[in-house]
């Protein structure tokens, strides 16, 4: 697997490129800021990139206009967007545009480097992969949230399908059958009005789609920018 690293803290882009090469990925190149990380991307058409979302000049939000330039240029390039905190815009404008290869983890995940790795080579392979903090924080609505029908294990469920597990992991970390993680989710789904035959990447998007507060169909949400 090639990757293409988008980080300006020197210490934190080696540790990164080691722990890859350790792994048995290819680092093709390590660059600090968006306008480097495209021209990176373009010339070495990497399998994945890994973009931090503060990025020089401004550390403010480049590294995610960057991303979606990226994903706008190249069909979709896989991302792992990290972060040093939980900001839900950037979670959900990574989601908008309906596709898969997309992921968005704090930067303490990296510490644990079995998860990490999971997310990175899920999402490399065009599945979604979100941070649990992150999935929390979309969950944190209004009282009279459609999530307030859902039963204490339909949410556990519908929170580790959100970060983008598959049923069978899903069912091996509630230490259930794989028919009642089948279950749990199709109840979800028609709790929620969301159609029942999503799977994989689609799912997750059309579930954290609904929680942000855009329930629309995933082929259908379009690619916002912020004006700069």
């Amino acid at each position: 697997m090639r990757v293409v690293i988008a980080e300006d803290n020197v210490l934190l882009a080696s540790g990164l490129k080691l722990l890859l090469a350790a792994r048995g990925c290819q680092v093709v190149a390590v660059v600090g800021d968006g306008e480097a990380f495209l021209l990176a991307v373009a010339e070495h058409r990497p399998d994945i990139a890994i973009v931090d979302v503060r990025l020089p000049p401004s550390f403010r939000d480049e590294g995610i206009h960057a991303a979606l330039r990226a994903r706008r240029e190249h069909g979709a390039l896989p991302i792992l967007v990290l972060s040093q905190y939980v900001e839900r815009e950037y979670a959900g404008e990574l989601l908008a545009d309906g596709r898969g290869g997309i992921g968005y983890l704090l930067k303490d995940r990296i510490g644990r480097v079995a998860e990490f790795v999971d997310a990175l080579r899920r999402v490399a392979a065009g599945g979604t992969a979100m941070d649990p903090e992150v999935v929390a924080q979309l969950f944190a609505r209004r009282a009279d949230d459609p999530l307030a029908a859902l039963t204490a294990r339909e949410r556990e469920s519908l929170a580790l399908m959100a970060q983008g597990h598959d049923n069978a992991t899903i069912a091996e970390r509630m230490r259930i059958s794989d028919n009642a993680v089948h279950k749990h989710i199709g109840n979800v789904f028609a709790k929620l009005g969301l159609a029942p035959d999503d799977s994989g990447h689609r799912r997750v998007r059309a579930v954290l789609a609904y929680l942000d507060g855009t329930p629309r169909p995933p082929e259908q949400a379009p690619v916002r920018e912020k004006p700069r």
